[in-house]
Parts: structure tokens; sequence; C-alpha cells
């Protein structure tokens, strides 16, 4: 746009006289404008608008001095401002001013008569408007023979040209044969709507008059040619032309066209875009060679075969993965540990394991990636931990859901044989991440299913095996890619549903669940400023005390992570949100007593232990996928037949362990004081709540067991106690799983002695101290050792009580009160036990 001196100085409609023809030599520094796209000519006579604040100005210069300007050519149309003279092309046209208009819009449109070649020297300023250092070219040339004869050859193509069919008026044959320069014939080719920018400068650029008249020549053979072959085609498909072949038609005739000038058709321009892109990238020799056959086969089939699409996507899938691109792992240690712990509190375990790599990594630069798998209930922070350990290191991160895949192909891939195929989720996510070492998150592993069309859990054995994922195969892509420097981690909520070889391939860390003292300590550090955050809050209009967050854990959830204890927070600090929408002023602490003005009623009892110790009431341990619990197991016995009820949709095995209790206790009658009678019209009955949650498994065992001899014996049970472990026939007591998960329910529970079996003593070591100091654990071998804990009276032998009976029968005297210390005797363990019974005597 001009300026407003620039408005002043040029009218509304300027016309500029003729000059004294004064010589052209003699302006060496002359303004410059120029010209995008458009390229003028010596005696070509055209229109320009001009809008460009620089080139505005040197128009207004050129007009006030009564001086050409000097026209050329920029390089590159999308550049706004010319800075040097090697942003021009070198050669341009001195031309003379005619008239002058400016628009309403502002812009300028000039009328401009070319005079002269000249060729741009240097730029002798830029500011406020570009001028020039220019020499005038003579491009004159006495006529010749071969002149004569190409200018007689010009004739005749233009006149050919014009009658093929060619869009320019039939005025131009006549004019054309009015004119008697050769320079000048040349340059009337610039005049048709066919010839390119580049195509005019390079004609400008020839200074030699019968070179620019062969140039000319050329063009216009080539035109005619194109004329010609597209009136052909013309007449060789009209008769076949309907609506329906008309694209086709069209296809052909500018494939014909490209053909006679030498150009490449879409399709061979895409094989060539292609096959450049294959060789610039990184690939492997054997991976390159199949993508240049496949290009090859792309450029020789037609371009309306529906396998052009096929192999176009398959190169292009080739194309875009990420061989050989990684990214550069952070291995400063302190660093990465100090991140780990800003995003998560405890889970010192996978912390640990992470900084053992990264440590093993910064010796030994060729380490192979562990295979980690997380295991443990919803919400301890499986998934967040892997997006924490990629930010650690400093990789990409990728997650894919595994959760109710039932499909190999997920996994592997289609082959091309099916319509609509694509490679698998695990190369589709390397290619999301775009490195060929990120941290690849599998969610949900251990809920990978299995049917008819396949088994993924197997096609993940390839791919998180060390010794087979550097040459992973896709069912789509049919050549290896290496999957061994990409750090894969697993997340799941139980291992039971794991395959076995599955499992095998991966490193177990166990994630049980935070004790009461961790999840406070994560309310306060990370989940109440993300929800302050989240909501609009401060700290200044919501706080809440420790005692508060307690009660929350206590009254409002049960679980072993934090997801539901979010949940609540959430809850709270909504109903603040609105209080201090009203008044900014608010300012809320929460109180343990507050809590339920927010939340209503607790829903959950801390310590949900019965007020008394009954008979037939036993607290035993389990642990889910929702982490640990307690279970009141019921024992009950009502006369009828001999009968063995279990209800509480129990598992095979948990029955097997309940079948076994009984058996173990029947064997141990006379030991126990039980009368061997009291089973033959006895029916028992168990029940383990809550009835609509399946329940497997052989760690109840010892529970069923001591509920039954509390029912049989008469002696309540301690309602502070818990147990866990497997029953034999014997009475031993054998390992079981999820240890810490368990004894973090009975702490919760407010438990106060919890029995374990003694060969799980060593894990114990994986429970928090806090929780080690406030139970009493009491490791056990067999169930002598169960019942004397457990059980209140200690029993007497059955032989002792007969004779009680009939020493108080013939004495006529009362049975002596024992005292509470003989009463709680524990039941001496039995003698030198041997793996075979003595004969006549219960296992």
């Amino acid at each position: 746009m001009a300026t407003d001196e620039t408005n002043k100085d040029i009218p509304e409609i300027t016309a500029i006289e003729d000059g004294d023809g004064a010589d052209l030599e003699h302006f060496q520094v002359l303004p410059l404008v120029a010209l995008r796209d458009t390229v003028i000519f010596p005696e070509m006579i055209v229109p320009l608008t001009v809008g460009r604040d620089r080139s505005v100005k040197a128009l207004d210069r050129a007009v006030r001095r009564s001086q050409p300007v000097a026209l050329v050519t920029q390089r590159s149309s999308e550049q706004e401002d010319i800075g040097s003279a090697d942003e021009l092309y070198p050669i341009g046209t001195l031309a003379k001013i005619a008239q002058v208009i400016r628009l309403q819009d502002g812009t300028i449109r000039a009328i401009v008569q070319g005079q002269r070649r000249v060729r741009l020297l240097e730029l002798a300023q830029v500011d406020p408007h570009l001028e020039a250092r220019v020499e005038v070219i003579d491009d004159s040339a006495s006529k010749t023979l071969e002149i004569e004869a190409l200018m007689s050859s010009i004739h005749g193509q233009i006149e050919q040209y014009v009658n093929s069919g060619a869009s320019v008026p039939p005025e131009v044959a006549v004019a054309a044969r009015n004119i008697t320069d050769g320079g000048l014939l040349a340059d009337m080719t610039a005049y048709s709507p066919e010839m390119t920018t580049e195509q005019r400068q390079e004609l400008l650029e020839t200074i030699d008059v019968a070179e620019r008249l062969r140039l000319a020549s050329a063009f216009l053979a080539k035109q005619i040619e194109v004329l010609e072959l597209k009136g052909r085609i013309q007449s060789e498909v009209k008769s076949e032309m309907d609506k329906t072949q008309r694209e086709y038609i069209l296809r052909e005739q500018m494939k014909a066209i490209q053909k006679e000038l030498g150009e490449d058709d879409p399709s061979v321009a895409e094989a060539n875009e292609l096959r450049e892109k294959v060789e610039a990238s990184a690939m492997p020799d054997e991976v390159k060679a199949k993508a240049l056959k496949e290009v090859e086969r792309l450029s020789r089939i037609p371009s309306a075969s529906p396998e052009q699409g096929v192999i176009r996507t398959y190169v292009d899938w080739l194309v875009s993965l990420p061989w050989g691109v990684e990214t550069d792992d952070n291995l400063d240690l302190e660093a990465a540990e100090k991140v780990l712990n800003e995003d998560h509190y405890g889970l010192e375990k996978p912390k640990e394991r992470i900084v053992e790599y990264m440590a093993v990594r910064k010796l030994a630069d060729k380490i192979r990636s562990p295979i980690l798998l997380f295991v443990g209930p919803p919400g301890v922070g499986k998934t967040s931990l892997g997006k924490s350990i990629a930010r650690a290191m400093g990789r990409k991160f990728v997650r894919m859901s595994l959760g109710g895949i039932h499909d190999e192909a997920e996994i592997r891939g289609h082959r091309r044989t099916y319509i609509g195929a694509l490679p698998g989720r695990v190369i589709q996510n390397i290619k999301t991440a775009g490195s060929a070492n990120p941290v690849f998150m599998l969610d949900e592993i251990d809920k990978v299913g299995m049917d008819f069309r396949g088994d993924p859990s197997s096609a993940l054995l390839e791919v998180l095996d060390p010794e087979q994922n550097f040459s992973f195969a896709d069912n789509y892509l049919e050549v290896p890619f290496d999957l061994s420097k990409v750090l894969f981690i697993a997340t799941a909520n139980m291992l039971d549903t794991i395959p076995p070889a599955l499992r095998d391939r991966m490193e177990v860390i166990q994630l049980p669940g935070y004790t009461q003292l961790e999840r406070v300590r994560i309310a306060e550090r990370f989940l109440v400023p993300k929800q302050l955050e989240a909501h609009g809050l401060t700290e200044k209009n919501l706080a809440f005390e420790e005692a508060a967050l307690v009660r929350l854990i206590q009254a409002f959830t049960r679980e072993a992570g934090v997801r539901n204890m979010e949940r609540e927070i959430a809850n709270v600090a909504r109903k603040v949100a609105r209080r201090v929408a009203a008044n900014a002023k608010t300012r809320v602490v929460v109180k343990a007593a507050d809590l339920e003005d927010y939340l209503g009623p607790g829903r959950f009892e801390y310590g949900e232990l019965d007020d008394t110790d009954q008979v037939g009431m036993v607290t035993g341990l389990v642990v889910s996928d929702a982490g640990g619990d307690i279970v009141q197991v019921e024992a009950t016995k009502m006369d009828g037949k001999d009968d063995f009820i279990l209800t509480g949709q129990l598992g095979d095995v948990m029955k097997e362990s309940a079948r076994a209790g009984l058996s173990f206790i029947r064997a141990r009658t006379r030991e126990l004081g039980i009368d061997p009678a009291a089973f033959e019209k006895t029916t028992i009955h168990i029940h383990v709540p809550a009835g609509a949650t399946p329940k497997d498994g052989p760690s109840a065992g010892v529970t069923m067991a001591t509920a039954m001899a509390s029912l049989l014996t008469g002696r309540p049970a301690r309602r502070d106690l818990a147990m866990t472990g497997e029953i034999t026939l014997r009475g031993r007591v054998l390992p079981i799983g999820g240890l810490k998960s368990k004894l973090l329910a009975a702490h919760l529970a407010g438990v106060k002695t919890v029995l374990i079996p003694k060969r799980n003593e060593k894990d114990l070591v994986d429970v928090p101290e806090e929780v080690r100091t406030e139970l009493r654990i009491v490791p056990v071998e067999n169930m002598d050792q169960v019942l004397a804990e457990a059980l209140i009276d200690a029993p007497r032998p059955a032989a002792r009580i007969k004779a009680e009976r009939d020493e108080r029968q013939k004495l006529g005297t009362r049975r002596p009160r024992r005292s509470r210390k003989a009463a709680t005797a524990p039941i001496p363990a039995p003698e030198a036990p041997t793996d075979q019974p003595p004969a006549g005597q219960p296992a």
C-alpha cells in the first residue's frame, strides 16, 4: 500500500508524456519493481496491478522523475519482501510508464510498455523502495539467412497453432506476418497462455536472436503436437463417449498428453515420489528392497486397478515407520529418581527397578530392555507410573489397552489379501510414537480373551520375548521390525488369568496397595492439589484436616488404591466451589465431623468386626483383583442326616479345602473333645459372604476348618483375629499368595492378630513397617497352633471328660472350676510327627 505522501504525488489518473528520446544507456540506476509470476518483454504493453508498498513507491519515484522503471521477476512468487539481488532473476525489462491509475481499494494499476532488456547488476537500495544498478543489453542482430529461415518457419507454426484450436485470437497470425524483426517475433510467442513463467523467463534471458527463434520454434512445435494429439484422441473416443465413461476418457486424454510431452502421469509421479521416500528412509536393506519392488509394481499396474491403492498404502506404512529413529535416554539417575518421586508416593520397588535399568544402561549401551509386569488392584497407579517412567527417561509414551481383545490380528495385523487390511496395534502404536524405543504400556494384559479368531496372548509371546522381538514380523508388513529397544510395561489386576508361558516372559512387580498413612500422604501431596486446580479453587478456599482425610478413607472408601478417594475429594470440592462462586472470600476447612454434611452418611465401618466373640464365626483374609479384604466365614449345624452344605458361590478348589478341613476335624474328634456320634445325625452348613461374589482358592482352608472346630466344640473364636492358609488332611498349614494385600486389609479393618503360614514368613519383608508394627503376626505350621490362637477355651480330651463325669456321679460333686489361665493354654503339638500316621490312628 502507498503512503499518504504517495497519495498526494500520484493523482487519480496520470498520463505520462513521451520523453525526449534520451539515450537509455545513461540510466544506470533505476527504480525497480519486483514482479510475481509475470514476465514483461520489450515492445509489450501490459497493465500491472501493484499493491506492495515498495513497488508503489518505486513507481511513484519513476513517475516524478520521468524515468523508466526496471521490471524484474522474482524467483519465488510467495516471497513478500525482496532483500537481495539473488532473490530476483538476472535479466529483466526496462519499461516506460504510460499511465498510472489509483483504484478504490488503494492499489495502483499502471500501464507499462517494455523497451529494452536489462541485466541486474546489484541492488542500490532496498528501502523505502527498490533501486537497482542495471546494464541495458543490446539484443539487435542483422538478418541472416538462418534468421530468415527461422522466421519463415515460425510464421507457419503460428498459423498452424492458431488453426489447431489454440486459445489465442485468430488475429495473432496476421499480426505475426507483419513483424519483420526476428527478436520481436520470438518474443511474441510469450503471449501464449500455455507458456509457463519459467519458460517466459528463459526466453527473456536468451539474448542471441537466432537461439531465441529456435527456442520459440521448439515451443510452438510441442504445442502443435499436443493440440493435434488432443484432437486425435477426441476423434477416437467420441463414438464411445457416454456418461459412465466420461471420467475414464478424460484420464486417458491426460495420460496421452503427458506421454507425448514426456511428462509423468500422476501414477508415475506418485511412484517416483514413493521411490524417493524409500531411498531416503533408514530402513534395513532387505526391507528397502521389498519396498522398491512394490513401488515398481505400482508404476506398472493401471491407475484404475484396485491393487494400486493396496500397494500405495503398504509402501506408505513402510516409509512412515521410525526405522532407526530413537530418542536419547536421560541417564541422569538423580534427576530420574526425582521425577519418579514427584509423580508418585511410595511404589519403591518399581521405581528402584527402573533406576537400576538406567544405571546398567549407562554402563552398557547395548543392554536389552526389560519387560515388566505391574500387578495390583485398580487405582494403585500402574498406568500413571508408566507415564512417569517415560518422562523420567526422556522417552515417548504409548499405551495399548488389551482388555476385551479376542482377535489375534489386533496384535499381528491382517494379511494384505484381506480388504481393508492394516498392521497390528503394536506397529500402529510404534508409528504413533515416532520412535523405535518408546515406553510401551500394555494395559490390562490379564483381560485378553480367546475365541475362534485366535489367541491374542499367544501372539504376545513373540512381542514380549527378548530373544525374538528384535525381528517381530507383522502379518501385514511381512518384514521384520526391531522391538528389542522398546521398554514394554504390562499391567494386570491379577496373575491367575495370564497364561504361564506369557507370564514367564515378564518380570513381575507387585503393587498390592497402600496403607492408611500412605493414602493420607497421597491425598495431601497429589489428590487435593489436583482437585483444587480442576475446580478452580486455591488453598485459601479449601483445605482438609488430616483427621478428615483419615475419616474419609475409613468411612467412605474401601479399596486398595486411591481412585475412589479422589472421587470423594472431588465431591467435596464441587460443593465448596458452589459456595465460593457465590462468595469469593469463602474459606472452608473440612474436619472429620463435616464429611457427612458433604458426602452423606458413611458407607463403611472401620474395623468391621463383631462386638463379641461368637461360636462358628471366624474372620478370614482374601485377595481379589480389587485388593485384599476380610470375610466372615460362618458355620452352623442342624439335626438331620449326615450332610455337608457349602454356599456363597464357592469354586471347586475352595469346596475341596472345606471338605479337607472337615476330614481333619473328624479325624481329630478325640483330641478336640468332639463326640464322634455328633456327625451321624448332623448337617453342617458353611457360608462365605458375600453370596453374589464368586470365590475360589485354597487360602480359606484353615479359616473354614477353624469355623467348624469352633462350632463343634462350642468354643467362641476371637473376633479380633484373622487368618489365612491352605489346610491339608494332616492339619498342616501351607503357604498362600497375596500376603501383603491381605495384611493391609486386616490392618485397615482393625484386626489385632493375624495367623499366617510359617512358610510365608519370608514375605513379611514386603509388608510396610507401619503394618508390621501395629499387627501381631503369628506364623503357624499346623492346625493345633491355629486352634490354640483362635479359640478361646482349650479343649479337654474325651477320656478326661468321661472320667470327670464318672467321678462326679460317684462322689456327687460338681466339676471343679478351671482358671482362665488354664482355659487359654494352647494345645500341645503332636509329638514326633511322621509322614505316615501309626496304625489305627487318624491322619
